[in-house]
């Protein structure tokens, strides 16, 4: 307020941010103009910059002879191969693992009985044998191999980490911090960093993944013990429990759902990461979809990525169904059923050990090939009846759309951007994110990746716009009518259950290898999350407030404009915010169909020694995009009302 007389007040009143922003880019587009082509820091595919070429030089002196590196890596190995001898390798002299495919699926549809129900056994069998169909029993068990080792050590590392951040309030604001860090980083940012420490091979590949795969664990085992209501702690405590007692007897019971959402993530992180680990050799599946992409063998990508989806489906039901089964002792009619059940386990894995044909899954029989020329020709299909249209779209979309944001990006003086992107961080977040940028951008220049950096930015914003419109569209309408919401949320969930390689095979039958591909693939990659996030805002709108906006005579269009989207607005941040570290992460991925840029920087690292120091760096961009564009979309975020400037 400014003080004019005693009696008159004059407001002044800020600009809003919108307009604001809004001159920032007319600005920004006018001195594009000007300044094209100036200071835009190019680097073509096959040059390296000093940094680069010091950072391959010296890739041997940090992980080699380095006595705890080492053995870390000999454990984890030894592990992984102790897992394969049992499954998917021949071992201990024999042709066959130790246990064939009648004694792993045996004991598999068992312990979903066990841990579940009868439907998630039968489930569990069915997907593992129509695996075996598919002439991939072996790259799958591998793959499963190396899911199960990391899951294992995840846990061993999580559940207990979980515990202490519940139970301390301290260790849970650092544990906070690092798991949205951890969270905002791309699958491929992992993978670099980490060959550096142990080699190319299992066990880097089976660390990144423990790595990847921990946050959720620990994230919802520390959200379990936390949401355990006061009262069940201190009648615990009123009988003389210890600390100890309380937590084994009250806290973990009364957290078992939580936690077991919080494995099952954990699992569905892993199989995700091990799929894409096999970009520094991680046996498997994997393996199998890479090979496919780089010679753009559609059928036999499709082939592989179906049986990565039935795996995901499979261990999803499973550890679903473990965490809804009531905490009960079992009756003594399902003891004995669980007892004849494992007497046939056993003789299943006698029959395994004995016979080739339980041992080896059965070739003649194989439907793999037939998918993969089926998905072939439908690839072809689809090319000549619908090519037409979809390439239409794509180079309508590359053209009129991607290539002026891509040419403001990468056409602007790198200083022109970074002043644009740090002014944009100062009016979203003031300081606080502002520093951010500034640190971002300086070392985004420094990894000399600049270029690269601007290519992937350009196609992350174009299909988190696109996430945006979807899923709050998506979102409001499932968080207004509960049948659409029954309805569409499967489907979400199933999509989250799907590695990030699954997605790129449809889309690359559809639109070839380009840029357009990684961004469609990226959008169908992010909506669901974005979508759930919208939805479940609109639904905490509380109820009174919609009614009261009903019984005013507003239209169903001003109750959403007017009352629910301005209160879900914090919910609608949030879905922006991993709508485009989603994005991100699968538009870096689509570097191997086309996309280019900082995900084909890293991808060519891993397959020429003389760019690993490039891969590296294109890595650490990946890093610092995740980190700017957190920070930015967070500092958008309402704040608590309080006190502070009209705007």
């Amino acid at each position: 307020m400014a003080a004019i007389t005693s009696d008159v007040h004059v407001e002044v009143r800020r600009p809003r941010r919108s307009v604001v922003i809004g001159v920032l880019l007319v600005v920004w587009v006018a001195a594009y103009f000007v300044l094209s082509g100036i200071d835009t820091l190019p680097l073509g595919g096959q040059e390296t910059t000093g940094f680069h070429r010091w950072l391959t030089e010296n890739r041997d002196f940090v992980g080699q002879g380095n006595i705890v590196f080492d053995t870390i890596r000999s454990v984890v190995d030894q592990l992984v191969v102790l897992l394969q001898s049992l499954v998917s390798q021949p071992s201990y002299g024999r042709p066959v693992p130790v246990v064939g495919w009648l004694g792993v699926v045996a004991i598999s549809a068992y312990l979903a009985w066990a841990f579940g129900n009868w439907k998630v056994a039968v489930l569990t069998a069915a997907g593992l044998a129509f695996v075996g169909l598919q002439g991939l029993w072996q790259e799958s068990m591998d793959t499963l191999a190396l899911t199960i080792a990391a899951v294992l050590l995840s846990l061993l590392i999580a559940i207990p980490l979980g515990i202490w951040a519940g139970l301390s309030n301290r260790a849970f604001k650092v544990a906070t911090l690092i798991l949205d860090l951890m969270q905002t980083l791309p699958t491929f940012v992992y993978l670099a960093p980490l060959t550096l420490f142990f080699a190319i091979g299992p066990a880097a590949a089976t660390i990144a993944t423990l790595i990847y795969a921990a946050p959720p664990a620990v994230r919802l085992t520390a959200h379990a013990i936390r949401s355990v209501p006061p009262e069940s702690v201190e009648a615990s405590r009123s009988l003389g429990s210890t600390r100890g007692q309380t937590l084994t007897k009250v806290l973990l019971p009364m957290s078992r759902s939580t936690v077991v959402v919080g494995i099952n993530q954990t699992i569905m992180a892993a199989l995700s990461m091990v799929t894409v680990a096999a970009l520094i050799d991680a046996p498997g599946l994997g393996q199998t979809v890479l090979k496919a992409l780089q010679t753009l063998d559609v059928g036999v990508a499709f082939n592989a990525g179906l049986a990565i989806v039935v795996i995901a489906i499979v261990l999803d039901r499973v550890t679903t169904a473990a965490g809804d089964r009531p905490w009960r002792t079992a009756s003594v009619r399902r003891k004995v059923l669980l007892g004849a059940g494992a007497i046939g386990v056993l003789v299943a894995i006698w029959f395994s050990r004995t016979y080739v044909w339980a041992a080896e899954f059965p070739s003649s029989i194989g439907v793999g090939s037939r998918i993969a020329v089926i998905a072939a020709d439908v690839t072809t299909w689809v090319q000549d009846v619908f090519g037409g249209f979809t390439y239409g779209v794509r180079d309508a979309v590359t053209k009129g759309v991607l290539n002026p944001l891509e040419a403001l990006l990468t056409g602007s003086p790198w200083w022109l951007v970074g002043a644009v992107v740090v002014t944009l961080a100062a009016i979203l977040g003031r300081w606080k994110a502002a520093v951010p940028a500034v640190v971002c951008i300086g070392l985004l220049v420094a990894t000399g990746v600049w270029q690269d950096s601007m290519v992937t930015l350009a196609s992350t914003l174009l299909a988190t716009v696109v996430v945006v419109a979807v899923g709050l569209t998506l979102g409001v309408w499932a968080g207004r009518n509960r049948r659409v919401d029954l309805v569409i949320r499967p489907i979400l969930d199933a999509g989250q259950t799907m590695p990030p390689f699954v997605y790129l095979v449809p889309f690359l039958a559809l639109f070839g290898t380009s840029r357009f591909t990684a961004i469609a693939a990226a959008v169908v990659y992010a909506v669901p999350v974005t979508t759930k996030i919208v939805a479940d805002g609109i639904k905490a709108v509380p109820l009174a407030t919609v009614e009261a906006a009903n019984s005013v005579g507003s239209s169903s269009w001003q109750v959403i404009s007017k009352v629910q989207l301005p209160v879900a607005r914090r919910a609608i941040t949030l879905a922006v915010n991993q709508g485009l570290i989603y994005v991100l992460a699968m538009v870096v991925v689509g570097g191997l169909v086309g996309a280019g840029a900082l995900g084909y920087d890293v991808a060519a690292g891993f397959a020429q020694s003389e760019l690993y120091g490039k891969g590296l760096a294109a890595g650490l961009a990946i890093v610092l995009l995740g980190v700017l564009l957190d920070r930015i979309t967070q500092a958008a975020a309402p704040k608590p009302h309080g006190k502070g400037d009209k705007q």
